[in-house]
């Protein structure tokens, strides 16, 4: 099967803000309860994050980024705090009809412009060689591979790949 080129999102209908609702809270688990289902097995950390964003991610000086065309909730990303100026990057999911135009570059960048906001010095991240387009989006934003013993947090059963980012 060949791979669609889809055109790039015009970036005038996006609009990325900080997760306030319910209902964005809602997207936000479900955007990632999607992709984690479909490559891997949703892992008890996932409930306790997907299922309170609020309390899990934001509460303790965290962010959780939502992004939406033209009014859509299309993608999403959380900042999870580990200490005072380190953050992993984490649960970065955009809805698969709209993969492949641009969103995921443009909200990772929006989530290290809020990570350097919220005092962040480095930013880190676990994933997985089973999902080599996010990666490779990854590398090129700016992370670099690093060993699983160089980040803070022990990683999901699912991720192979640790990345680092100083800010």
């Amino acid at each position: 099967m060949a791979a669609v080129d889809n055109p790039p999102m015009n970036p005038s209908t996006l609009t990325i803000t900080s997760i306030t609702t319910a209902e964005e809270a809602q997207a936000f688990r479900t955007l990632n309860e999607e992709w984690i289902s479909h490559f891997f097995a949703i892992e008890e950390s996932d409930r306790k994050t997907l299922g309170d964003p609020f309390a899990a991610i934001v509460d303790p000086g965290g962010d959780v980024l939502i992004v939406r065309d033209d009014g859509k909730i299309v993608g999403c990303v959380a900042l999870v705090r580990s200490s005072d100026d380190v953050f992993e990057l984490s649960k970065m999911a955009v809805t698969p009809t709209v993969r492949g135009k641009g969103i995921g570059r443009q909200l990772i960048q929006a989530a290290i412009d809020r990570a350097r906001r919220l005092g962040a010095t480095t930013l880190f991240l676990g994933s997985s060689t089973k999902l080599p387009n996010a990666v490779r989006l990854y590398e090129s934003a700016g992370f670099t591979h690093v060993s699983p013993e160089q980040i803070p947090l022990p990683p999901y059963a699912r991720a192979n790949v640790f990345m680092r980012m100083a800010l």
